[in-house]
């Protein structure tokens, strides 16, 4: 049976596991592939992607993540405490600190940054310069949001099997 805690720990679940899914998706595969361009195509590829992904999917997901975390750990607070909560306290603050603090603080103004870089107008030494702060600093702080998503996922699906302080196995 569904009761309003355990919706919100689905809900929870759920998008913090799109947004791990995401940044690792990048992290193998998009970051790899554009890193074989060339300076003007990659700052290029990397505006539209940024622009590209500031949409009502992403935001609902990468903030719902950000609320519904939040949310769900005080939902199952109850005393005595017992360790599901710890369990989403744990994985609230890695999304928080790992992804809405690294993203807000790190990825956006280096997004904003490049988003007004004039590439048609840029010399190739402009180019090369623009890439080289840009790149290497952009994909460690994606790799970090990464990590600390992946490890909220973990620590959530730990909660949704964690039962008066037993797993759901051990019953």
């Amino acid at each position: 049976m569904f009761t309003f805690p355990r919706l919100l720990l689905l809900l929870a679940a759920l998008t913090t596991a799109l947004m791990a899914g995401l940044f690792y998706s990048w992290s193998i595969s998009v970051t790899p592939g554009i890193g074989k361009l060339q300076d003007a195509a990659y700052l290029r590829a990397f505006q539209e992607m940024n622009r590209a992904i500031l949409n009502p999917v992403f935001l609902c997901c990468f903030m719902g993540a950000g609320l519904l975390l939040p949310a769900v750990t005080i939902a199952h607070y109850a005393g005595p405490v017992k360790t599901q909560f710890w369990l989403l306290l744990a994985a609230t603050l890695c999304y928080l600190i790992g992804v809405l603090v690294v993203t807000m603080a790190g990825n956006v103004p280096m997004n904003n940054s490049l988003d007004v870089f004039s590439i048609e107008t840029a010399s190739a030494t402009a180019l090369a310069e623009k890439r080289a702060g840009f790149e290497h600093a952009w994909n460690r702080l994606n790799n970090i949001r990464t990590l600390f998503a992946t490890l909220s996922v973990l620590l959530v699906i730990l909660a949704c099997m964690w039962s008066d302080g037993r797993t759901a196995a051990g019953k």
